[in-house]
């Protein structure tokens, strides 16, 4: 169970957006250590092929997933399932992500995330529940919100996209109201991308919702500076959950 954090590694990102962020499997396992150091109860990583490119095939899930376990013993390792991965083929994602059962159990992500607004997506979650993967289902929009209707999920991401920062929290809010609205119940995460992301960390804190941050979400700290990698971000983005949390 995530209480407070969640470490995302990096995402898309290139070592040209930003130097430290990791890419091979030894990479992520240092990045994911120095983040859990830094008080991450979970990590989300998006492996990559031997081009550097994201990949959702087990002879790259594997190895980083046993990679980022071995860094850091007993923390949950979670992965993307983006269906952008296989160019939008849905019937790729599917059979590529059904081989992730046959992982050696180290090399098993502990869960995944799933975009509800994604084609496939009962689907897919339903495959990786029967691998005994837990499914993050990533809700974008209140909208997105009614297709989570009947599909089980073992937990339920409110992700901010492309929304400045002065409108973040009320898109979050339209979201989480129309979770209640819908009664799904269950474990939620609250997070934004790029300006979204800071405002988020702080609505998270007074609302008492799990977070979490890291190169995939941001290049910079709550106060616009560079940050130094994802442990640095790690730190900042506790100090300003606790400080809204001790607030209410």
């Amino acid at each position: 169970m995530i209480r407070r954090l969640k470490a995302c590694l990096n995402g898309g990102r290139t070592r040209g957006e930003h130097p430290a962020v990791p890419v091979t499997p030894a990479e992520l396992a240092v990045a994911a250590a120095q983040a859990v150091a830094a008080g991450a109860e979970a990590v989300h990583l998006h492996p990559r092929d031997t081009d550097g490119a994201e990949s959702l095939d087990p002879a790259d899930i594997g190895p980083a997933v046993a990679a980022v376990r071995a860094g850091c013993p007993g923390t949950p390792v979670g992965v993307s399932t983006g269906l952008w991965i296989t160019g939008g083929d849905v019937a790729r994602r599917h059979a590529t992500v059904a081989r992730w059962a046959a992982l050696e159990a180290d090399q098993r992500p502990a869960f995944a995330s799933v975009n509800v607004g994604e084609e496939g997506f009962a689907e897919l979650s339903a495959l990786l529940r029967d691998a005994g993967i837990d499914v993050e289902a990533g809700v974008w929009s209140p909208r997105d919100a009614g297709r989570l209707d009947g599909v089980p999920v073992d937990r339920v991401l409110i992700e901010i996209l492309g929304t400045p920062a002065a409108g973040a929290v009320a898109a979050a809010d339209a979201i989480l109201g129309r979770l209640d609205h819908l009664g799904v119940t269950g474990p939620r995460l609250l997070h934004g991308e790029q300006d979204a992301c800071w405002p988020l960390i702080a609505h998270a804190g007074r609302l008492g919702l799990p977070t979490r941050i890291g190169l995939e979400d941001t290049l910079v700290t709550e106060d616009g500076r560079p940050a130094a990698g994802n442990a640095d971000l790690v730190r900042r983005a506790l100090r300003v959950w606790d400080a809204q949390r001790e607030r209410r």
